[in-house]
């Protein structure tokens, strides 16, 4: 092969891999979101309330930003994961003036119940891979872990 189609053949191979990828991982989390209906929050509330957790405190505006939504949408989500008591407002100690969203301790637990349900459902199906699939799969996450760490 010469070098031209030899480069267009990775090229298309990474193209087909990255696209599987893709997929993959949609398909992956569609199916364990089905773990998230026992939460009784909406996706977008959990996202929010994910985000709040390992990325808080957040102002309202860093909250809508991570999630790519408008402020006021924020605010709806907020109000509801407040009065659920899953997040509370504090004020910003260097800037009073910010008001922080913070996780509460029912919030925290709610999310990482949802976690370990989804690991739950995840580890039975690992288990019921060969030993030797389970070792591919273990080298494949190793080069995943290098892949996402670029995307950053």
């Amino acid at each position: 092969m010469r070098n031209s189609e030899s480069e267009r053949k990775t090229q298309d191979d990474a193209e087909v891999i990255a696209d599987r990828l893709h997929s993959a991982a949609i398909h992956l989390l569609r199916r364990l979101r089905r773990e998230d209906a026992t939460s009784g929050l909406s996706a977008p509330r959990l996202s929010a309330l994910s985000v709040i957790v390992f990325g808080g405190p957040l102002t309202l505006g860093e909250l809508a930003n991570a999630e790519q939504v408008r402020p006021p949408t924020m605010t709806r989500l907020v109000s509801a994961l407040e009065d659920a008591g899953l997040v509370a407002r504090e004020a910003d100690p260097e800037d009073k003036r910010l008001t922080r969203i913070r996780a509460t301790a029912k919030g925290r637990a709610l999310l990482f119940r949802g976690r370990a349900r989804r690991v739950a459902a995840l580890t039975q199906e690992v288990r019921a891979l060969a030993s030797g699939e389970r070792e591919e799969l273990t080298r494949a996450l190793a080069i995943l872990d290098q892949v996402i760490a670029r995307l950053r």
